[in-house]
């Protein structure tokens, strides 16, 4: 170092004191320091949960059904025809409306002739009935056979069939008693 002209000896050292005094504390002033990053966050637990087990098919027995109840009916027709099953429905209508049928051979004039179509389930319901002649003039007639064959329900079981359509002709005398043609005694 040279020397600096006009500086004494202790004012030189004065001088580089302060310049060293400077020098070290401008050393310490270091800019301030970041904080401290924050801890890392703690590991969360992971849970593995095990796979479901497998689905495993297994037969499936079928359900219990009772058996149907033996059918219980009134009376069973044997008839294998639905000629041979209008006479049994002949006589079973006949059976239930005794009091009403008229005996003997009817009169030449009849007040009213219908003939009537019945359809019968295996159970001997009746399914449907229908005119295939309806005595028109006498609405009153029509009216009274239908209720009769309705009333007469149950008819007998056509179990060798299953079931039956049968056509049967109505002979109606005035005093309204009636004959079924199946069954007639005749006409005079």
């Amino acid at each position: 170092m040279t020397p600096t002209p006009g500086l004494i000896g202790g004012q030189r050292l004065a001088s580089i004191t302060s310049a060293i005094v400077l020098a070290t504390v401008a050393g310490c002033a270091s800019p301030p320091q970041p904080p401290p990053p924050p801890p890392p966050p703690k590991p969360v637990p992971v849970v593995i949960e095990a796979p479901p087990p497998p689905v495993v098919a297994r037969a499936v027995p079928p359900p219990v059904v009772a058996p149907p109840p033996e059918e219980v009916f009134d009376k069973v027709s044997g008839a294998t025809t639905p000629l041979d099953y209008r006479k049994d429905a002949a006589g079973h209508l006949y059976s239930k409306n005794e009091h009403r049928l008229y005996r003997g051979k009817m009169p030449p004039l009849l007040y009213a002739v219908g003939v009537l179509e019945v359809e019968v389930d295996r159970a001997g319901k009746i399914i449907a009935i229908s005119w295939l002649r309806a005595p028109n003039h006498a609405p009153e007639v029509v009216k009274e056979i239908e209720n009769t064959v309705r009333q007469a329900a149950p008819f007998p079981a056509p179990l060798r069939m299953g079931r039956v359509t049968y056509t049967d002709t109505w002979l109606w005398d005035k005093s309204g008693k009636w004959q079924l043609d199946t069954l007639t005694e005749g006409q005079r």
